[in-house]
């Protein structure tokens, strides 16, 4: 009887470690945000190298200036919401039952996504073809808001399923690093050289 019980024991232990080593497990690991994270910084050298290009084209450097201080203002914003999703999903996480938590997380997610729409509709304004003084053609960006949210979404989503297997601190540790600086925008200064 005693060899049962290991047995089931021991299938149980294996079980619950190759699930969450699995590449598509809850557990797998946050590169959504990393992704989303470079997407979002990706935006500000396009965004300025078509400023450039329009104050060259018109021969006034205010162009560039101005249109750097307006996007930094933009990016400031999206920054600051970034730095407050990842904190909301981690406490949604940690702090509510399953429903709550999904609820939550959803609320979250939306309220990033309609930040990104403003982002990227400021941005395609400065860089569509014919819009701010327009230069010929367009600036191709790799800004999908629905898109990165999705993928983000999906990534709090498994990582909510992963805490719910682990206990007290290791939990708390495995959410926090969504927080660490690893995920955090760089600065507009440092992303605008």
């Amino acid at each position: 009887m005693k060899r049962y019980n290991l047995l089931i024991v021991l299938l149980l232990l294996i079980f619950n470690i190759t699930t969450a080593q699995k590449k598509d497990s809850p557990a797998a690991d946050f590169s959504a945000i990393k992704e989303a994270k470079t997407k979002i910084e990706n935006t500000v050298p396009l965004v300025i190298g078509h400023l450039q290009a329009i104050s060259t084209k018109e021969g006034d450097n205010n162009i560039l200036t101005n249109g750097k201080t307006a996007l930094g203002k933009e990016y400031g914003i999206l920054e600051s919401e970034w730095r407050l999703y990842r904190g909301n999903m981690v406490n949604c996480i940690l702090n509510n039952s399953s429903k709550k938590s999904k609820k939550c997380m959803e609320y979250h997610t939306q309220y990033l996504r309609n930040t990104l729409i403003n982002y990227k509709n400021y941005i395609t304004y400065l860089t569509k073809k014919n819009g701010y003084l327009g230069v010929e053609g367009d600036t191709k960006i790799d800004f999908n808001p629905s898109e990165i949210t999705t993928k983000l979404s999906e990534a709090y989503f498994n990582a909510s399923d992963a805490a719910k297997r682990m206990k007290g601190m290791q939990r708390k540790e495995f959410l926090e690093q969504t927080n660490s600086e690893d995920y955090k925008l760089k600065p507009y200064a440092q992303a605008a050289q």
